[in-house]
């Protein structure tokens, strides 16, 4: 088994932060393309899990599967002590199978970081755990590397389990003035007005060939290597949600390409963390706030920003006892989240 163990965030804070900020010019991203087409197909997998379920294991094998792939790296941030022994045994079958545990439950973005930071492939993948590839997947969307050379990020279809499109694969990027037309819908009042443009475009006629976007989720994530780490990887003050969205903003302002793959499709399973919504929704809550205040300062000025991150606060706790209770409704009466 290959197993490695995290040192603690308490004992030493800045062995798990492998892309400390820097401050600096903005610069186009340029990737490291590989030479040749064997190179192409070394491609590293990180997966963060926090209490994910059964589906862990499918995804972990779906992505054993693939031809391509380079190694697997688990980041296990806390998962039960059953799944944890299945994990373990499939890491003795297969070598490509890397566990990072031993560091607790440190946020999606810090997961991401500290999965990145032993990634040897030349192509990195994020991927989310309740996610099953198909066979070939991988090969395939490392081949839109080889039609589009210029991409710094890539996405495939993202789809729910009854094969419909997911919302939030392909979208355009968040600003204070999109979640107003999102929120209230004011896209109907000028449909075709630039500037009256919905942010989930899940919604909108299918793209029938590679488009690029402005933003997409942080499900499946495919990119060269080098442009994580020119971006010093995830935002670790994002714990978990908006940093996919966060990650695509500094793309976007480092003039870089963010394509999205029609004709390939992964399944998404979503909601297979077996965690207090409550806990999700307050962290969800928190980033959008430091989101808004982090790209949107000076061109919104910060009294209109209070407003928002207040908005924000205020939905969070009008959402909390409907959550709480179905939250509570789920314990009694678990759904079935177990596709195997």
């Amino acid at each position: 088994m290959n197993a490695y163990t995290e040192p603690s965030p308490e004992s030493d804070e800045r062995s798990v932060i492998p892309y400390p900020r820097k401050s600096g010019v903005v610069t186009r991203l340029s990737p490291l393309l590989p030479k040749s087409r064997a190179e192409a197909k070394s491609c590293s997998v990180v997966i963060v899990s926090y209490k994910t379920g059964p589906i862990l294991i499918d995804c972990l094998r779906s992505v054993l599967a693939q031809s391509d792939i380079h190694q697997l790296i688990l980041v296990d941030n806390g998962n039960a002590r059953a799944i944890v022994r299945e994990i373990n045994a499939l890491a003795d079958e297969d070598g490509h199978l890397e566990i990072i545990t031993g560091h607790g439950n440190v946020g999606f973005s810090r997961g991401c970081n500290i999965g990145a930071r032993r990634a040897r492939g030349q192509f990195l993948l994020l991927l989310n755990p309740d996610s099953i590839i198909g066979d070939g997947i991988l090969a395939d969307a490392l081949d839109i590397f080889d039609e589009r050379p210029g991409a710094s990020l890539i996405t495939v279809r993202l789809e729910n389990p009854d094969g419909s499109e997911q919302r939030g694969g392909r979208r355009n990027l968040i600003t204070p003035w999109t979640c107003l037309v999102e929120q209230f819908r004011l896209d109907r009042l000028a449909p075709n007005h630039p500037h009256f443009k919905r942010l989930n475009l899940n919604e909108t006629e299918p793209f029938t060939e590679i488009t690029k976007v402005q933003c997409i989720s942080g499900a499946f994530m495919l990119m060269p290597k080098s442009t994580f780490d020119e971006l010093e990887g995830m935002d670790e003050d994002y714990f978990i949600h908006v940093e996919d969205v966060d990650f695509c903003m500094r793309i976007e302002k480092r003039k870089g390409e963010i394509l999205f793959v029609p004709h390939i499709s992964v399944m998404h399973q979503q909601g297979t963390s077996h965690v207090y919504s409550g806990f999700v929704e307050w962290h969800k809550s928190n980033s959008f706030a430091k989101y808004f205040f982090k790209h949107f300062q000076p061109q919104y000025p910060k009294p209109l920003l209070n407003i928002f991150a207040a908005a924000i606060y205020a939905r969070f706790a009008l959402r909390l006892l409907p959550m709480t209770l179905r939250w509570m409704f789920n314990l009694v009466f678990p759904p079935n989240t177990n596709l195997r």
